[in-house]
């Protein structure tokens, strides 16, 4: 058994797909296929079921790609400590962050972040939280932004601050000069929210359960190109109160707060226990609670 094989197992069981996994590794597919069979024929079990169109885990297979990233990870941390010595500040740091909180959040923390870790760039994987739980556990990220509740096996979570939601409407609305909006008001608008899969619409329709059963509901593919839409004037739209601070201000769309109790979201930073980098983790969560946009929201 080598350390060469663990990473493909692992490459294999995320990619479901010998080429895919084979192009992950850079070796050739056969190459690939005669290591598995290899670690198989070794261990005297069958760790994926193959078929024609897809690859998957026996439930064997599951537990043993459990242990091989467990493996690659204290690998990992044998190169890093001999790489940067006593300084776990050294060094890219792989951060994954779900879509809602990217694009937002990062401009916000990288100057802080250069300042307090200037040897640690990140190397960001915008994603959505199903994905990033995959990419978490099998090694591809290091850390993870996600929002709670975020209860993995293995996953080390740290609440950051909480969220409130806020409305936004075309600047001609009927609601524009509203102070504040019940949420149960959203059913009889037509609402904006991303697609099925990101967990900020979950959230956004769990907060409003009226919206889910008697609104008119249209689905955008990331929050800026949504607020575009309700500038437009196509409808109105729920966004995280960091989607709408002053660098996004746009003249064609008011901002109006929500009704108590106000919706809201917890964001949490995640990493394996395994993982070797917990002043990393440090630096990145003190550098978010830091920033003045969310000191009203910290937990």
């Amino acid at each position: 058994m080598t350390l060469n094989e663990l990473k493909f197992i692992v490459a294999l069981a995320k990619a479901r797909n010998f080429r895919k996994a084979a192009e992950m590794c850079f070796v050739s597919q056969p190459a690939l296929s005669l290591a598995v069979k290899k670690l198989e024929d070794e261990l005297g079990v069958l760790l994926f079921e193959r078929s024609r169109n897809d690859v998957t885990m026996t439930a064997v297979g599951e537990s043993v790609v459990e242990q091989a990233i467990r493996a690659i990870d204290e690998a990992n941390r044998v190169k890093e400590i001999a790489k940067q010595g006593n300084n776990q500040l050294a060094g890219a740091l792989k951060l994954g962050v779900i879509y809602s909180v990217g694009p937002y959040l990062l401009p916000e923390i990288i100057p802080i972040l250069r300042k307090s870790a200037p040897e640690m760039p990140l190397i960001v994987e915008e994603n959505l939280t199903s994905n990033l739980e995959m990419q978490l556990r099998n090694g591809v990220i290091d850390v993870a932004i996600i929002a709670l509740p975020f209860e993995i096996p293995g996953i080390k979570t740290l609440p950051l601050y909480e969220e409130e939601f806020v409305v936004v409407v075309p600047s001609e609305h009927d609601w524009a000069n509203l102070k504040e909006v019940d949420a149960s008001e959203l059913s009889n608008e037509k609402v904006l929210l991303l697609n099925s899969g990101h967990c900020f619409s979950n959230q956004v329709l769990q907060a409003c359960p009226s919206l889910s059963r008697n609104g008119e509901i249209l689905q955008g593919n990331s929050l800026d190109t949504i607020r575009n839409m309700v500038a437009s004037n196509l409808g109105i739209t729920v966004l995280p109160i960091s989607a709408t601070i002053s660098r996004y201000h746009n003249p064609l769309v008011k901002v109006i707060p929500f009704k108590k109790p106000v919706p809201t979201r917890k964001i949490a930073l995640a990493w394996r226990k395994s993982y070797g980098r917990e002043q990393a983790v440090e630096v990145i969560a003190k550098a978010i609670c830091q920033l003045a946009m969310f000191a009203k929201g910290l937990l």
